[in-house]
């Protein structure tokens, strides 16, 4: 009988190159992996790098007020202006105030919405899915111009017609102008999140729906106690996402700061940041973007860890 050693010798007493042929070679991984980090290290990292290394810089002066300016290691110096900065802790509350009011009605909406495109009884699903994801494909700048038009009390027809039925609305008013900013960050968002909720609908098997119906559930039941808990993952998804944006609200309130002397160039921390950035403070600006990345986490993760048992993440 022939040994099988002899008649395939480079497999039995080359294990090494055998692992060597069988596995990806090192330069086939770097040349799919290398488009992504090389954007990702110049774009992401570096920023991120340089902003936290200018936050612990300092501007001096030698010579008095008007001698010749020169950076330094200041230490927590910046951190210590940025939290003595009563501008900002402003901003902090007025984001934190339109995020407790603006997050729960925006994913309210989107899971109704989600929930009615998912039932049998919704006749042209297509045309209304594709009816509520159209803003998201605005330009949050283009949104925000279209809404502050709307909202103008000189241009809007909408304006013209609460008047004529004797309502005087002032949308761009102190006790007004944040929630009409929440309303164009509604209007842009909610769809995109009613499609992620939506496709996590789509995955439940039909099976669960078809054994409530044998029991007698209704329509509302299976909706409120088989669709939101199993679909609760990609509800923490999307808030999570939407804390993230709310603390970077930046493009509503800037443009309808265009016609609103109620929004100062410090109402968001991100316009915070930019007004300080506009006076070139860059090392203060680094720190305030900073702490908001800080806050950010906070959270975003802390969010993600009450619920992640509850939701199954």
């Amino acid at each position: 009988m022939t040994d099988i050693s002899t008649r395939v010798p480079h497999v039995m007493s080359s294990p090494g190159r055998r692992r060597r042929n069988g596995g990806p070679r090192a330069s086939t991984v770097a040349a799919f992996v290398t488009p992504f980090f090389l954007p990702f290290l110049l774009f992401y990292v570096v920023p991120v790098g340089y902003a936290l290394w200018q936050s612990f810089r300092v501007v001096r002066r030698t010579g008095g007020q008007y001698g010749t300016s020169y950076t330094a290691f200041g230490g927590l110096d910046q951190y210590a202006q940025v939290f003595q900065n009563t501008e900002f802790w402003a901003s902090i509350g007025r984001i934190g105030l339109f995020g407790i009011v603006q997050v729960p009605v925006m994913l309210l909406v989107a899971l109704v919405m989600a929930l009615l495109l998912d039932t049998p009884l919704l006749r042209l699903k297509a045309f209304f899915r594709i009816t509520a994801f159209m803003p998201y494909a605005v330009p949050g700048v283009i949104a925000a111009i279209m809404w502050s038009y709307l909202y103008s009390p000189q241009l809007s027809p909408v304006v013209d017609l609460l008047t004529s039925i004797g309502w005087q609305p002032d949308f761009l008013g102190p006790g007004a102008v944040l929630w009409s900013a929440a309303n164009v960050s509604t209007w842009l968002w909610t769809g995109y999140n009613m499609l992620i909720m939506y496709a996590a609908l789509q995955a439940i098997p039909q099976e669960l729906y078809e054994a409530a119906k044998i029991d007698g559930a209704s329509q509302w039941t299976i909706a409120w106690r088989i669709k939101v808990p199993i679909i609760a993952p990609s509800i923490v998804l999307t808030t999570v996402f939407s804390i993230i944006g709310t603390l970077q609200l930046y493009a509503e309130p800037a443009v309808l700061r265009q016609i609103s002397s109620n929004i100062s160039s410090t109402f968001t921390p991100n316009m915070l940041a930019y007004a300080v950035a506009s006076g070139n403070n860059y090392q203060q600006a680094a720190a305030i973007s900073v702490v908001i990345a800080l806050i950010t986490f906070v959270l975003s993760f802390g969010f993600m860890r009450l619920t992640s048992k509850r939701a199954g993440l």
